[in-house]
């Protein structure tokens, strides 16, 4: 009988994320050596990497960092919300963002090119997806810079890791800066605007919302005096819900976004909003 305990079990578990019965049959296969464990469920988990391709990965974690006046954010996806929550999981996803931060990576293409100990982040990737024995992804990155630059992350749950994450910039530094670009994030993690300005928009989208507030107009039957103003006021209702410097400030909803900020003295540059899945 191989030398192990359920504690052994359960250490195995929570480093490789891997399942019950893997850890098991890997540690009878490795007499207990944990670390021989580790190897097995990796290389049977390359083994069935191709049978994983077409698994959905909904679960995951947010992850961001703040380096001096630039943001960088990435989202990495698994199955389960197990996985999500191993520390191996977690470490994979710090090492793919120190490696997005250090390498100056903007862009999806070029971080799963970049190395990580001596080899591309695409195969870093598949390599501990093995050991955890599920399909893992790094599904985007956001890079931003700013006078003042704010990462918020936020857990949905309090047994997972970050599930939505945010990086705002302003333009401007100091106290007031940081205080106001430090409540706009966590507003935008809560609200969730699509654009950062109305001119950020699609000319075919703010077009097509208000053909639907016109024609919505007209079969309530208003008067046609009154349409345009009418109209008018449903896209700007629009834009309220879409356009962050135009939302209603969470923390005091008589302001909007872009009082708030103007009132701080600063100028908002940018902002990123990811959410696990969406």
């Amino acid at each position: 009988m191989a030398n192990y305990t359920a504690a052994d079990i359960k250490a195995l578990r929570e480093r490789t994320g891997a399942g019950m019965m893997d850890v098991k049959k890997a540690l009878d296969e490795a007499n207990g050596d944990a670390e021989k464990a580790i190897e097995i469920i990796r290389i049977k988990g390359l083994k069935g990497a191709t049978k994983r391709e077409g698994r959905s990965t909904a679960e995951g974690l947010v992850a961001a960092k703040v380096t001096g006046n630039v943001g960088v954010m990435i989202e990495v996806n698994c199955e389960t919300d197990f996985v999500a929550k191993a520390d191996r999981f977690i470490q994979l996803a710090d090492k793919v963002l120190a490696t997005a931060v250090e390498s100056g990576a903007a862009d999806l293409e070029t971080l799963l090119a970049t190395d990580v100990d001596g080899k591309p982040v695409s195969e870093y990737v598949i390599e501990e997806g093995a050991v955890l024995g599920e399909k893992v992804v790094v599904r985007r990155i956001a890079r931003i810079e700013g006078g003042t630059v704010d990462a918020y992350l936020h857990k949905t749950s309090k047994d997972l890791p970050a599930q939505v994450g945010v990086l705002f910039a302003v333009e401007g530094e100091g106290e007031a800066a940081a205080s106001a670009a430090h409540d706009v994030a966590v507003h935008v993690a809560a609200m969730a605007p699509n654009y950062l300005t109305r001119e950020d928009v699609p000319a075919e989208l703010v077009e097509s919302e208000r053909r639907i507030a016109e024609e919505t107009a007209k079969a309530e039957g208003k008067p046609e005096a009154a349409l345009p103003k009418i109209v008018e006021g449903r896209v700007t209702g629009f834009y309220k819900g879409e356009v962050l410097l135009d939302q209603a400030f969470a923390k005091d909803s008589k302001k909007t976004v872009a009082q708030v900020l103007e009132e701080a003295g600063v100028k908002a540059t940018a902002v990123a909003r990811f959410r696990v899945g969406n």
